[in-house]
């Protein structure tokens, strides 16, 4: 029996260890890797993603998919520049910015939750929509830096006690994500949904809207890491947030939140930000070519895939081999929790 429990840990834990090993093996290679200032960088780039990775993986855990999160960034950047560029005002643009993400997850959640329509399909050519939009009404076009009012240029800067404001964010939503999901009835909706829609409708559970207001939610906070990252690098690019959707669901998938919904840690998805963080920062450090690192992109998503339903047929084994054990043994102390456990499933 403690061999299938040390499985089921290692299953849903696997991640943590692999970070540990990680950053174990560039600190060898690299000695000033493990560094204070090094581990702030990592954070610093981290942030925007986190911001995104969270409610994709409330998404995720639903049992629906964003894959959009990257072009509303860039649309969301773009109309807060070419309206702070216009007007002057950093804080009229940062609402236009986030009123641009509410809109684009209004219509995903709109079209997948009431009209009931695929939400690989509705998202994968929202992708496209938003980021065509970003370079329309961008003419393909940067808005630089002297356009933007420095009030808004700040925030790229700004830091609260020597920590900067994209890491006091992340940590925030980081925060803000596993109360919501552990400790109140919308996140145990959640959970439900993911497992069994069907069966959560019967429950009172009200899919169609919870759906709909995580997808509101997903936009509202890609547009919010698209401004970060404009404020961060002084610009408004309307290719900004290219390629974050498929990072967003790799670190996801890395983080143990089951790809067939219901199932999902947001500490898991902390350590999947982090282990693909490091990865990016370790092969930087190591001098690897960009090409390569694009490669590893995609080569993780494919391994995240494969482990996550490793991970789940695992454990699956596992409590199934626990409930056999269980019922074949006489209720006492050691097997009548795992005889409860198996109830609940």
């Amino acid at each position: 029996m403690n061999l299938e429990r040390l499985k089921i840990f290692a299953a849903k834990n696997g991640i943590f260890l692999a970070l540990i090993a990680l950053v174990g093996v560039f600190s060898i290679l690299r000695p000033n890797f493990f560094s204070l200032a090094n581990g702030q960088t990592i954070l610093l780039q981290a942030a925007e993603l986190g911001l995104i990775a969270i409610p994709v993986a409330f998404l995720i855990i639903a049992g629906t998919i964003d894959l959009s999160v990257g072009s509303i960034a860039s649309a969301a950047a773009v109309t807060a520049g070419i309206t702070m560029s216009s007007t002057g005002s950093a804080t009229l643009g940062i609402l236009v910015g986030i009123g641009t993400g509410i809109v684009a997850g209004a219509l995903n959640g709109f079209l997948v939750s009431y009209l009931g329509l695929n939400a690989f399909v509705v998202t994968l050519g929202a992708l496209s929509v938003w980021g065509g939009f970003a370079l329309l009404i961008s003419d393909g076009r940067t808005i630089p830096r002297s356009e933007l009012p420095e009030a808004f240029r700040a925030i790229g800067t700004f830091k609260v006690g020597g920590i900067p404001v994209q890491i006091i964010a992340l940590i925030v939503v980081i925060v803000l994500g596993w109360y919501v999901l552990n400790h109140t009835k919308f996140g145990k909706e959640v959970k439900a949904i993911g497992g069994n829609a069907r069966a959560a409708r019967l429950m009172g559970v009200a899919v169609r809207r919870n759906k709909f207001l995580l997808f509101v939610g997903s936009g509202a906070f890609a547009a919010i890491a698209g401004l970060l990252l404009s404020a961060k690098v002084q610009s408004a690019n309307p290719t900004i947030g290219v390629g974050m959707e498929l990072e967003a669901l790799t670190v996801v998938l890395l983080g143990g939140v089951a790809f067939e919904g219901g199932v999902g840690r947001i500490s898991g998805v902390v350590a999947g930000l982090l282990f693909f963080r490091v990865l990016r920062a370790g092969l930087v450090f190591m001098q690897a070519s960009p090409f390569l690192q694009t490669i590893l992109v995609g080569a993780t998503l494919i391994v995240a895939v494969a482990l996550d339903s490793s991970i789940q047929r695992v454990i699956r084994k596992s409590w199934a081999n626990l409930g056999r054990r269980a019922v074949r043994a006489e209720p006492d102390e050691e097997t009548e929790p795992v005889r409860e456990s198996v109830g609940r499933l």
